[in-house]
Formats: structure tokens, sequence, C-alpha cells
């Protein structure tokens, strides 16, 4: 079941905001501090917890890292004793979590909704901006047995890689994506020992050798592959275009629009201008997809947003002003060296 709205008051950058999810794809833009981030883990905290059964504030603890394990040091820094609140909607039920930032144990926190929440399983996938693939091999070990400093997602992403195969036939629309994939990195992905390799015409190359880039795609691959990506899941995507070159920009969006269209629920933070153009261009209007422009309203003190369906639209647009800008400046100077010229 997807997502339909969060909540949340005094928690991080957050003095109080609420959004409704698209069903398809979600976009977040925002210029750093304005907490995509932070949306997209408390969101997957909420999915993860349906599989995996531990607690909602101990996730959110494992995906946030504050210091000392303490949950009341994500509640919104100010003088005094404040309390946050975290409220998560799927269809008609909800998960709600309140803590203050005295709280030090996540038992200590108010829970409510967690039993209906928990009796449908989502199968959640985040996929963080450090690539783990080529650190795979006895990672998910050291973080089992001793306290390093990686928030769960880095964890979470390897299990989910590491998952064997559904039984059953392939359908035909994960042929399709899984085809696409492997045309454009030029083979397959396998592990051994727990080591990723790139299986291609030219041999297999294991994934410490291989573009970072295209360890993204093979990730990608893996997931579709052993049907962690199947209807109804959601997937969380910090910063898709880090490392990837923007020639592969297209072919990505291509496969999270068909990944949206059977089904999976798709939740981006970005900073980039070519991948929001690429999604506004590919999109159709049977597509459902939602921009979210974060934004800092200082009087207020309070992150703000505003929203559409096209990336155009969505007002203030950091990164749509700042490319705005850059081809002024080379208009400008394109200019001034064609007046001096002909004054030559």
């Amino acid at each position: 079941m997807k997502l339909t709205s969060l909540e949340l008051k005094q928690f991080t950058a957050f003095s109080e905001i609420q959004l409704e999810f698209s069903p398809g794809i979600n976009v977040f833009i925002g210029a750093n501090g304005t907490g995509k981030t932070h949306i997209l883990k408390v969101a997957y905290a909420a999915c993860e917890i349906t599989k995996s059964g531990k607690s909602f504030p101990e996730k959110l603890i494992r995906v946030f890292m504050p210091s000392g394990g303490r949950i009341g040091r994500l509640v919104k820094r100010q003088k005094g004793s404040s309390r946050a609140y975290v409220a998560l909607k799927r269809g008609d039920m909800a998960l709600q979590a309140e803590f203050t930032n005295h709280t030090s144990e996540p038992i200590n926190a108010k829970v409510s909704g967690l039993e209906r929440w928990l009796t449908v399983p989502t199968q959640a996938v985040f996929i963080p901006v450090k690539e783990m693939l080529s650190h795979a091999p006895g990672f998910r070990s050291l973080y089992a047995q001793r306290e390093i400093h990686f928030d769960e997602t880095y964890s979470d992403i390897l299990d989910r890689a590491y998952l064997p195969v559904l039984r059953g036939k392939t359908d035909q629309s994960r042929r399709k994506l899984l085809a696409k994939i492997e045309k454009t990195m030029a083979g397959t992905v396998y592990y051994e020992n727990e080591e990723f390799f790139l299986k291609s015409k030219q041999g297999e190359i294991e994934f410490s050798l291989l573009a970072e880039g295209m360890r993204k795609l093979a990730l990608l691959w893996l997931l579709i592959q052993n049907g962690t990506l199947l209807e109804g899941s959601v997937l969380f995507w910090d910063e898709p275009e880090a490392n990837l070159n923007p020639s592969l920009y297209g072919p990505l969006i291509d496969m999270l629009i068909q990944l949206q269209r059977e089904g999976v629920q798709v939740f981006l933070a970005t900073h980039d201008y070519v991948i929001l153009k690429e999604l506004d261009l590919r999109v159709t209007s049977e597509d459902k997809v939602l921009f979210y422009g974060l934004y800092e309203d200082r009087q207020k003190g309070n992150i703000c947003y505003y929203t559409s369906d096209k990336f155009a639209k969505v007002e203030p647009n950091v990164i749509l002003d700042t490319f705005d800008s850059l081809y002024e400046r080379e208009l400008e100077r394109s200019l001034k060296t064609t007046g001096k010229h002909r004054d030559d």
C-alpha cells in the first residue's frame, strides 16, 4: 500500500509541514538544509518497519544517527522544552510518533497506530548517495557486530541487493526493464563470496574497477531482477545523479517512469537540473508526478514548500533560478564579445 501523506512538527529542520504524496513519482528539490533527505528517511523508516518488525522510534534512530542514539536530538533545536510529532498515512491507516527533546530512549517515545500499520507489509528500498556495492564484502557482518558510523540505509540496501531471485518466471514488464539496463551497461550482474561483478562479452569486471555510475545502474538491475521492486513497493533515491554521466540521465529516468507505471511509488531528492528536465519532458499525461520545491521562510523560521505537476511551475525554484542566471550571464558575455568584434 502506498504512502499518501506525511506531517512533521518540530522535527529536525521542520517547525511544521504537511505533504500529500503522489502514488507515482515524488520529486523534492530545494537548497541545502531544506530537509529533502529527511523527508525521504522518515517515510522510508515508516515503510521499512512493516517488513523488519522494528519499532518506529528505533528505526528513526538507525537511519538518522543522532548523537548518542538519543531520539530527542531529532527535535527541532530551540530554547526550552519542545515536542516532535511525526505522522504518516497509507490510505486509512495512520502511524504516529511523539517525543520531546528530553527523550533519550526510543522506548519512551509515544507511538500510536502501529499494530494496524504493520498488518500491510510494504517492500521499501532506500538508495543512499554513497554507492555501496563496491564496498559490500564483509560490510554487513561488520555492521551487525560493531558500532560503525553508517546509518542503516547502507546496510539495508545491501540486504536488498543480496536477495536471491524470486521463484517462478520473470514477468514480461520486468524482462523489458532488465533488458534496457543490460543494454545500457553492456552486461548483467552477479555476486560471488559477497563480491559483485559485471558480466559482459569482454569478461567479468569486479565492481571496485567499474565506473560508479554503472554501479548505480547495476544496483537498479539487481533490485528489479530479484523482485524487490514490484507493484506495491516504494523506492526512495537520494541524489540519483551522483557520479552518473549526464548521458545516462535519460535512460535512468525512463526506467523510473516505467517502474511508476508498474505500480512502484518513487521518491527522489535531487539538485540536478538535467534530471528534472528529463523527467519533465519524458512523462506523459497518464503518469503521476509531483514536484515539491522546499524553501526556508526566514520570517517564520520554517521550511515551506510549493508543489506542482510541472517542474517549471514550482516557485521558488532554486535550481531553475540558478540555470536561468547562468544562461543570462552566458548571453551577456556573448553579446559583449560580438560587440567587441564589430568594433574591431
